[in-house]
């Protein structure tokens, strides 16, 4: 696998969310217990997507939680591209930092401090996704170490890309939440149509493995206004991505 190297020389923005309206609830560990049972369906060879996968309550614990990770040291900021592009999403990293395209283990984009862990009922969340995906010995072989956390203001989007800097070729799991968006799978050898498009909705699930685990994917579109009352999020989508980088 090519391996993308290079950084822009100038670094990611630092951001800062508006209060949330809902108050601090359950803490994260109750996340550990299973989901609410949801049929998956197959979009493409190694694609699944769950409708529904999350309830209200658990969406509303990972936004609680997406608000601490948001905080300085090695918070929420605008990535940059190697080019020197600011991105349109906001980000923040737990376990490995993620910067274009490259990990480590500091934000060494923002103020160079060490990311923070990545919390074990989140990786108990990924080892479920994948269960529900692939099965029950797929979701126990699972050990992500890495999560990209996104957040999409109104007007942003993600351009088609691949997740290839990992030499793991483990499932990524995507978890939704807020906004819908319109999430568009490419191919693995191609960026280009014809495309296969889902909308991603508040508590739905995507995993993508096995044949499609480099295949090229974006989220060209994000439908404001379409996110449950009392989420506390700030407008836009929010998507938690869970990875194994083999690193």
């Amino acid at each position: 696998m090519a391996q993308r190297t290079g950084r822009s020389r100038q670094g990611g923005v630092p951001t800062a969310l508006p209060p949330a309206s809902t108050a601090a609830g359950r803490q994260l560990a109750l996340l550990a217990a299973p989901p609410r049972r949801a049929e998956p369906r197959a979009l493409l060879p190694g694609v699944v997507y769950v409708a529904a996968w999350l309830d209200l309550a658990a969406q509303q614990e990972l936004v609680r939680e997406f608000r601490r990770w948001a905080l300085p040291p090695a918070g929420l900021r605008h990535p940059r591209m190697p080019t020197g592009h600011l991105m349109s999403v906001q980000s923040v990293c737990l376990g490995w930092h993620w910067q274009p395209y490259a990990y480590t283990r500091t934000a060494d984009d923002t103020d160079g401090a060490p990311v923070k862990p990545l919390p074990r009922e989140l990786a108990e969340l990924g080892r479920a996704a994948v269960a529900a995906a692939f099965g029950a010995e797929a979701g126990r072989a699972y050990a992500p170490d890495a999560a990209i956390v996104n957040l999409y203001g109104p007007g942003a989007r993600l351009g088609l890309h691949q997740d290839a800097e990992e030499p793991s070729d483990a499932p990524v799991v995507t978890l939704s939440l807020g906004d819908t968006a319109m999430f568009r799978l490419a191919g693995v050898e191609r960026r280009s149509a014809p495309f296969r498009d889902v909308e991603l909705a508040s508590g739905d699930l995507l995993v993508f493995g096995g044949p499609s685990r480099r295949i090229y994917h974006g989220v060209p579109k994000v439908a404001d206004g379409t996110a449950p009352d009392s989420l506390g999020l700030p407008p836009g989508r929010l998507s938690i991505t869970l990875r194994e980088t083999g690193l």
